[in-house]
């Protein structure tokens, strides 16, 4: 079961640094509507281990990933509503919804202790990910300055949430 849910973070990896490494410039609607689903995936994956994870550190960890990813999606939303932009979906934030849901379905599949696991060293695996993302192609390419302020700010939340979840994996072990 964890080989193929490591298989499944890995192809989130590659699928994710492919969508953003082919050439093409993103618009600031799509790099608003990549980062809401990033937000949106760890709130769904963090809700399925608050009623599945049996480690009290492992729900305190998906408590807080409720909590932050929804102010930060709050504020996404009121700056593109300031902005009068409508965010645009496009291969990337697919890719990510799709694998998102194969995990959590994965994830689903388990119990105790072994749920516990895989949802924390998918966390890693996903801040990892989603916080390269935003350092080397998001952040870069947004030219609105507020746009690029939320990503930045984002970016210093979600290098914690990888920080914690690394110590809430060692933990687990």
């Amino acid at each position: 079961m964890f080989k193929r849910i490591g298989t499944t973070i890995v192809m989130l990896c590659l699928t994710s640094s492919v969508g953003l490494s082919q050439g093409a410039k993103l618009s600031d609607p799509q790099i608003a509507h990549i980062a809401y689903t990033a937000g949106e995936i760890d709130i769904k994956a963090a809700k399925q281990a608050l009623g599945k994870a049996s480690s009290k550190e492992v729900k305190e960890f998906a408590q807080g990933m409720v909590r932050d990813h929804e102010a930060v999606n709050m504020q996404a939303l009121a700056l593109v509503k300031k902005l009068k932009v409508t965010p645009e979906d496009n291969d990337t934030s697919r890719a990510l919804s799709k694998q998102a849901s194969e995990m959590l379905d994965e994830l689903g599949k388990l119990k105790g202790a072994a749920f516990d696991k895989a949802y924390i060293t998918n966390e890693v695996a996903y801040h990892k990910t989603v916080n390269g993302a935003l350092d080397t192609q998001l952040i870069p390419s947004a030219s609105n300055p507020e746009l690029k302020e939320l990503l930045q700010a984002g970016l210093k939340l979600f290098q914690g949430h990888e920080q914690h979840a690394e110590h809430v994996a060692a933990d687990l072990k």
